[in-house]
């Protein structure tokens, strides 16, 4: 009982969190999900460095900041915060910077003493490939029309189709989905979790129509299917990494939760592929 109320309020904070920072967009955003990217990274590095006692501290500040550059500078250029010419300027100087951190981080490597190199420093690049670049991406949601809207639909989505599919699931769940990464999902779950998010497309457009005036209800049907079928892929791709590293949850941030990156593994193969679906939508209009 302690620790189910312990986690509704952990979870309670976490999604007022995301909302008001959503909503409110600007540096709020920026700095938040900036916070988020250097937690889940620790992690991931962490993780994926446990076999040999954790990242080197060094290359571990040097991977976390190459994160941290690559999503604000995203942030930064996307939102358009500052001046077309101090923007262009920003935009060039994260890029270049960036571009550093990658040949320093292959240089860096050559002085290692490591017993795996190559595993090394392919965990170096894949942390910012699969944490930082999706977080960083996500700013893209505001260059679209009612982006801050339709990118915290996205987040309601994601949330509907965990609780429908852990409902449905713990209800009827008796076929396998994917037994050999995670035996807990079943079909049943998984169809329980699409039935919730794209139910939530006719709220939002019936509800809330001055807010999707930019999408018809089909394309916010065609959303909560996209965001379904990449949840459910990105929290196997999570499982994948914790059942080949061996562990159960990603760290203990969040009380009742796990870490950070259990939080966020449905989020990063959504993030690219609604982009992709809503950019494909806008261009076939």
């Amino acid at each position: 009982m302690k620790n189910l109320i312990l986690r509704s309020i952990t979870g309670i904070i976490y999604v007022g969190l995301i909302c008001g920072c959503v909503l409110a967009g600007s540096w709020s955003f920026i700095v938040f999900f900036a916070l988020i990217a250097i937690a889940a990274l620790e992690e991931f590095y962490h993780l994926s460095n446990s076999a040999t006692g954790g990242e080197n501290i060094t290359t571990l500040v040097i991977d976390v900041a190459g994160g941290l550059i690559l999503c604000v500078g995203l942030g930064c250029v996307n939102m358009s915060l500052l001046s077309p010419f101090t923007t262009a300027v920003l935009g060039g100087t994260f890029f270049t910077v960036y571009l550093l951190y990658l040949v320093v981080r292959l240089v860096m490597q050559l002085y290692s003493q490591e017993s795996s190199p190559l595993t090394n420093i392919a965990y170096s690049y894949m942390g910012q490939m699969y944490i930082a670049l999706p977080l960083g991406l996500m700013s893209m949601f505001y260059t679209l029309p009612n982006g801050k809207y339709l990118l915290l639909a996205m987040f309601i989505m994601i949330w509907l189709n965990d609780t429908g599919a852990f409902c449905v699931g713990s209800l009827f769940g008796k076929h396998k989905l994917f037994e050999r990464i995670s035996p807990k999902k079943s079909w049943e779950g998984f169809v329980g979790g699409v039935f919730f998010a794209v139910a939530s497309s006719f709220a939002f457009k019936y509800l809330f129509p001055e807010y999707f005036e930019s999408i018809s209800l089909g394309g916010l049907c065609g959303l909560g299917l996209v965001v379904s079928a990449f949840a459910t892929w990105g929290d196997l791709v999570e499982s994948l990494i914790k059942r080949t590293l061996g562990v159960k949850d990603s760290g203990k941030l969040l009380p009742g939760h796990g870490g950070i990156l259990d939080r966020i593994d449905s989020l990063l193969l959504v993030i690219p592929a609604t982009l992709l679906y809503l950019t494909a939508l806008q261009l076939y209009a």
